[in-house]
């Protein structure tokens, strides 16, 4: 993508976010969690039927990636079809973002019942620059803010309130080492990511919302295809 070195191939059912070298990762995914080093960041889609309660999703996740050569890697799981994925950037910042909202939810008001299919939204984030610790923890935050931001304004309805984001929702933020110390809103980087996503982020919510409506609860059994 102009301006970073992150490339993309979709070869479903996986998405692949390459780096263009081997960088530091920072995330909540179910592979590889944590600081790690990776080359790539994947994005595997799996259908809800897949998704069963006796299903070890970590194992098995890591066990498919392993499969294609890509167990050192960081890896996310999607059933949102991947050709619905979105890509921005701003200055140094590159997103790639996939959003689902099936399983929406308020923060702070957990919806009691089980929603009716799942939907994640996946943010692939690449920073052009070298970061401390701390401010790859402060660039996951503004990236954890643009999201919630894009969601709130993407006006989806549920009982508890409006949603802020999914039950599922990860972030990987990949950059290299180095010593900017800070990412935060008063930031010339801070903006950028903020931009980054919030673009990338609205412009899949908007698309999910245009078929589906602002009220997922009633709305979903799946959307793998959708």
């Amino acid at each position: 993508m102009a301006g970073t070195d992150l490339q993309l191939r979709l070869a479903p059912p996986w998405l692949v976010a390459d780096l263009g070298r081997e960088r530091r990762v920072l995330s909540f995914a179910p592979h590889r969690p944590g600081f790690r080093s990776a080359r790539h960041i994947l994005i595997r889609q799996v259908r809800d039927a897949d998704l069963t309660p006796d299903l070890d999703a970590m194992a098995w996740l890591g066990a498919e990636m392993a499969r294609i050569g890509h167990g050192g890697d960081v890896g996310m799981m999607t059933s949102r079809a991947l050709r619905h994925y979105r890509l921005a950037q701003a200055g140094p910042a590159a997103c790639l973002a996939t959003v689902g909202l099936g399983n929406a939810e308020r923060v702070g008001r957990r919806r009691m019942v089980q929603p009716r299919g799942y939907g994640t939204i996946n943010i692939a984030l690449l920073i052009e620059g070298g970061l401390t610790d701390a401010a790859m923890i402060e660039a996951l935050s503004i990236v954890a803010q643009a999201r919630t931001a894009a969601v709130i304004a993407a006006g989806i309805e549920l009982p508890t309130g409006r949603a802020t984001g999914t039950g599922t929702d990860c972030i990987a933020v990949a950059c290299d080492a180095g010593g900017t110390g800070f990412a935060g809103l008063h930031t010339a980087l801070g903006e950028a990511i903020g931009a980054a996503v919030h673009d990338a982020v609205l412009a899949g919510a908007l698309e999910w919302v245009a078929k589906h409506g602002t009220e997922p609860a009633g709305a979903v059994p799946g959307c793998a295809g959708a």
